[in-house]
């Protein structure tokens, strides 16, 4: 049958035509599927609390764990510098996962090769497989800096990447000046964030390394941390210019992940540039705007870099206030008019829907600092944290939430899950309903269930467009999160009144 362009199905669409039901039907039929109706009866057990407590009780499975693995991590935080190639040792198929979920959030190619290592590797070592690979990046993609981490197989196996790095320049791959820092990524320990921090450490040590300086270059230092908002870099560029501050973000991948199209490729959009990565050694202070996936770099860099170092997350109306504090201090100019306006109009945007989202009961979860973050900023409107769930947990995180939920009349009734998944979400939300849930995409399976209504916050997001456009952070951040947030309510409002002459007597068209 000839096929016709024009009428290429979107699968929405397509997966309901009669040959593909008629597929679904036989697979069933294949695969020896249950009866219906005792899908149904197990599929309403597993909503009450006997299977709440078989679920809490598993330790030998996670199902959906809410976090990435390092070597993710580890490419994106490359990618934030110059000219910058992250390479993978490791097999394909892993560097392909990496490199395909950045690019279904942000809908942008994201660049990145592996040393391609198979069953040989495995056996004999990646060595060969570095040698060559690193010759062919170099050659073919004209990389002003390769960026090294590992997966799995690399680190099993016990592949030295400074060893490796060292004899593949003595081979001619790669110039001997030219810069390959490296981080050691296993996925089995840690996650993204752990990634981000390694290869950020490895990145800034390869760098400055004999660059120190007696005198200080005056600017401040920036680690966005694993934010996944590009909106963010550039909020905390406006701040600065507005304060007048001299500042170097360390590393700035809002260019890379959202360029502009121009008709031209540029494989290696915007970055900080190398020569002032290189300087920030020399800087008067660093400033992490996240805690949690900034751990190891925060510690070398006060210890190696004679530094101070502090962290402060502008999530808020709070958070905003301490770190423009904090910056003014630092550098001893004042905050402009122009943000104090800017307070002004989030705190009447706040004071604005404040009555619809104050007593508001909600579930959250996701890496350590958003989670913080976002906590922080719905107790500020009033809500009231329930379930607050974080797999890659830590004693020093948990601390740090008890303490900001007990500073609130609103969080002192809150339970947190250090540890869990997903799977063990569904089960409280089910057991210990909430009126709002926030996470990422995988949320959307729980909204399905629960009928819980999901505020879009995170990473990874891949069914909604452009929200990793958005700034979070700054006052202009917090009525971003303020509007996804009270417009979910409204559109969860909506669809529980729109049934004509039964529920539709509250269907507003003024809120």
């Amino acid at each position: 049958m000839p096929q016709n362009p024009e009428k290429i199905q979107d699968h929405v669409e397509l997966f309901h035509q009669p040959e593909y039901q008629e597929l679904f039907e036989n697979k069933k039929q294949f695969e020896n599927g249950h009866d219906p109706e005792e899908v149904k009866r197990v599929a309403e057990w597993t909503k009450s609390w006997e299977y709440r407590e078989k679920n809490f009780a598993r330790e030998a499975l996670t199902v959906n764990p809410a976090k990435g693995c390092q070597p993710l991590g580890a490419i994106f935080a490359a990618v934030g510098f110059e000219g910058t190639l992250p390479f993978v040792q490791g097999s394909q198929g892993c560097v392909a996962y990496f490199r395909t979920h950045l690019t279904r959030h942000y809908k942008e190619p994201f660049s990145g090769v592996s040393s391609s290592m198979t069953e040989d590797a495995a056996v004999f070592g990646g060595l060969q497989n570095m040698i060559d690979g690193l010759a062919n990046s170099y050659q073919l993609y004209k990389p002003k800096m390769i960026a090294v981490c590992t997966t799995c197989m690399a680190e099993v196996i016990g592949d030295d990447l400074q060893a490796f790095i060292n004899n593949a320049k003595s081979a001619g791959s790669v110039p001997q000046n030219f810069p390959v820092p490296f981080a050691h990524t296993p996925s089995f320990v840690g996650s993204h964030i752990t990634g981000y921090d390694n290869m950020m450490k490895g990145i800034l040590s390869n760098l400055t390394a004999g660059n120190k300086k007696e005198t200080s270059n005056g600017k401040i230092n920036f680690i966005p941390g694993f934010d996944t908002y590009v909106g963010n870099n550039r909020e905390i560029k406006r701040m600065c210019n507005l304060m007048g501050i001299d500042y170097t973000v360390l590393a700035d991948n809002s260019d890379y992940l959202d360029s502009p199209n121009t008709g031209e490729f540029d494989m290696y959009p915007g970055g900080t540039p190398l020569e002032e990565a290189a300087d920030s050694i020399n800087a008067k202070a660093t400033v992490a705007l996240q805690a949690h996936s900034t751990a190891k770099t925060r510690e070398y860099i006060a210890k190696e870099w004679k530094q101070e170092v502090v962290v402060s997350r502008p999530w808020g109306i709070k958070g905003t206030d301490e770190f423009l504090m904090k910056l003014s201090e630092l550098t001893g100019k004042p905050i402009p008019k122009e943000l104090e306006i800017e307070r002004g109009r989030a705190v009447d945007a706040m004071t604005d829907s404040h009555a619809w989202v104050h007593g508001k009961r909600f579930a959250i979860y996701g890496e350590p600092d958003l989670v913080y973050s976002v906590v922080g900023f719905m107790l500020e409107m009033g809500a009231q944290p329930v379930h607050i769930l974080v797999h890659n947990s830590n004693e020093e995180f948990e601390k740090e939430l008890k303490a900001l939920l007990e500073s609130s009349p609103h969080g002192k009734s809150a339970t947190f899950w250090p540890g869990k998944d997903l799977w063990h979400m569904r089960s409280l939300m089910f057991t210990e309903p909430v009126d709002l849930l926030i996470g990422n995409t995988y949320g959307k399976y729980l909204w399905r269930d629960t009928k819980t209504p999901l505020v879009r916050i995170g990473y990874p997001i891949m069914d909604r467009h452009h929200l990793h456009r958005y700034a979070t952070i700054g006052y202009e951040g917090a009525i971003n999160l303020l509007n996804w947030i009270v417009n979910t309510l409204f559109e969860e409002i909506d669809r529980n009144t729109n049934i004509p002459s039964k529920t539709d007597i509250s269907f507003d068209l003024v809120r």
